[in-house]
């Protein structure tokens, strides 16, 4: 039995994530798939700014996590374990 890259694993999950959002944005309006955008956003809602006086860098994340895209999530991880 060959080894599994855990980088081909984080790929397939953030490529499900990110469809999976889209998915869930495109569904949006259709009454019958709404409840593929239900979901709750995480993350710095106010960036972090650290202004050095030449140099000013701003840090700030958020995630937004769909049913689509948790649904996405598991379909990313069965496929991964049939490669």
């Amino acid at each position: 039995m060959r080894e599994k890259n855990c980088w081909i694993l984080l790929l397939f999950l953030l490529a499900a994530i990110v469809l999976g959002g889209f998915v869930g944005s495109l569904t949006e309006g259709v009454p019958v798939l709404s409840w593929l955008n239900f979901g709750d956003s995480f993350g710095l809602n106010t960036p972090f700014v650290l202004d050095l006086g030449i140099l000013v860098i701003t840090f700030g994340m958020s995630i937004r996590i769909t049913m689509a895209g948790l649904i996405g999530m598991a379909l990313a991880i069965l496929i991964y374990h049939w490669l």
